[in-house]
């Protein structure tokens, strides 16, 4: 006979949310990009809520982190840069999820500065890809002549494919443990739901894909920005310093450049397709795929050479609108959400 709680429990969906570093909306085919490829991800669109014009509410990693977590915006809650700490006291969606008998497992990075290192989470199955010290403190009375600790256009004028990677690294290991942990909750027997974070560090630069991935491209496939470069002189205020703070200043970025970076992304965007491929397809095979609500995201966007703009750290269209799609077809009727949302709006 099934007790009350069983019966709740059995009402409640699994979720699984997917979350990629740096990917730009305008970057991926469900946005109607032309070139990158994602088959994967287009088939999740279609059996998805898709909001398309989805924001981050700070585009940096840590600080939209803390808010996509929170539900709160960075200011009311001290995240600034990428060394703010994450404050313990603070209630995540992984503490509210816990409070209503949900299992929390995170794998992969989400850059939580500070001791506490879980936020609710009541499993981590990796370290995370960057310090959890306080070590990328900015020197804000640097003014203008202030470069952040490995921001510089190497990315770009070295952007290619490469036979190993920190990245690749990290990633094949979050996906590891991904799959692994897909697998034991479809055969340990336990009637909780689950909440699984897995959230991935590519395309996140510098722009350097595995050769499989960079084959997939061909360079005269390959698109340029939208908007072009705008010179120095006609920047706004807040461009100007990133121009420095870039190292723009240090390097000249030809078309040659600029074809490669952007190749090298997709190609990074792909590889990350593949895995998210791989991971629905275990759940689908274990039988779990029809009670997840699945999501997914990314933490900001990339400039991707508009206005001659690079990485992030502005609120310009490529730099701050993310992917978000969600996917319940069994309660969600797939459909395109044109309405304005956040980050926040997850919580």
């Amino acid at each position: 006979m099934m007790t009350a709680r069983k019966m709740i429990l059995k009402d409640r969906p699994n979720i699984l949310f997917l979350m990629a570093d740096q990917i730009a909306a305008p970057a991926l085919a469900l946005n109607g990009n032309k070139v990158c490829k994602t088959p994967h991800i287009d088939a999740l669109a279609e059996t998805s809520v898709v909001f398309e014009k989805a924001y981050c509410n700070s585009p940096l990693c840590a600080p939209t982190r803390f808010s996509l977590m929170t539900g709160r915006l960075p200011a009311a809650i001290d995240a600034f840069d990428n060394a703010s700490e994450f404050h313990a006291e603070l209630p995540t969606i992984a503490h509210h999820l816990a409070a209503l008998d949900y299992r929390t497992i995170l794998c992969g990075k989400m850059h939580f500065i500070g001791p506490d290192q879980l936020h609710g989470f009541d499993e981590r199955l990796t370290t995370d890809v960057y310090p959890a010290s306080f070590c990328w403190i900015p020197n804000w009375e640097a003014g203008p002549t202030f470069i952040s600790s490995g921001v510089t256009l190497r990315s770009v004028v070295e952007a290619g494919p490469c036979i190993r990677s920190m990245q690749m690294d990290y990633d094949d290991e979050v996906e590891y443990y991904a799959l692994r942990k897909v697998y034991d909750l479809a055969r340990d027997g336990n009637d909780r739901p689950f909440f699984l974070t897995v959230s991935f560090t590519q395309p996140h630069s510098p722009y350097t894909p595995g050769q499989e991935f960079w084959d997939l491209y061909r360079p005269e496939q390959i698109d340029r920005p939208t908007v072009p470069e705008i010179p120095y002189d006609d920047l706004d205020a807040m461009s100007q310093g990133l121009f420095f703070a870039h190292g723009r200043n240090l390097h000249t970025i030809t078309d040659d450049h600029l074809r490669n970076a952007r190749h090298g992304y997709y190609g990074m965007i792909s590889c990350i397709d593949d895995k998210i491929g791989r991971i629905l397809s275990a759940l689908d095979d274990t039988g779990l795929l029809n009670n997840t609500i699945v999501v997914f995201t990314s933490d900001h966007g990339e400039m991707m050479g508009e206005r001659g703009m690079w990485y992030k750290h502005c609120f310009f269209e490529w730099a701050s609108r993310v992917p978000l799609v969600v996917s319940f077809p069994n309660r969600f009727q797939p459909r395109r959400v044109p309405q304005l949302v956040s980050h926040t709006d997850l919580l």
